[in-house]
């Protein structure tokens, strides 16, 4: 009877906390954006459109196109992922979760070329933007969030 029950008790027990690791799942969503100014600015995409008004106060570029996305679940905290656009992509490399968020490795290329490497939290509270290099008359920007 007693084996019964603490057989019984640690099914529930992992159950419970399968559940409880499953239920923890989040969205992160990275996307390449290049900022330029614009005599007749089009409405940002619907990704970063939240924080446009921002963007344009910190970085003085009134127009945004998204020229590369990807969107992961993350469930272990240890994913890693690319957004990837025509010469441009982001690699990201989650180093495990905290309280507030997310640790990551992340990797900038140009075609085959390294940029940048850094590690950088995405925090739960707000978004991830890291201003990278110039193309032509705009930035890019890095942007990450969990959704």
């Amino acid at each position: 009877m007693r084996r019964q029950f603490l057989t019984t008790l640690l099914a529930l027990a992992l159950f419970l906390g399968l559940s409880a690791k499953a239920g923890a799942a989040e969205n992160v969503w990275s996307g390449l954006v290049v900022a330029t100014n614009d005599a007749r600015p089009q409405q940002p995409p619907a990704e970063i459109r939240r924080f446009s008004d921002t963007l344009r106060r910190t970085f003085g570029y009134n127009q945004f196109s998204l020229i590369g996305q990807s969107r992961k679940t993350l469930n272990s905290g240890e994913e890693n992922w690319l957004a990837r656009s025509k010469h441009f992509s982001l690699h990201v490399d989650a180093r495990g979760a905290t309280k507030e968020g997310y640790r990551l490795k992340l990797t900038l290329f140009q075609d085959r070329h390294v940029l940048l490497e850094t590690d950088a939290t995405l925090k739960k509270s707000s978004p991830l933007v890291i201003k990278g290099p110039q193309i032509g008359a705009g930035q890019l920007l890095l942007l990450l969030v969990i959704q």
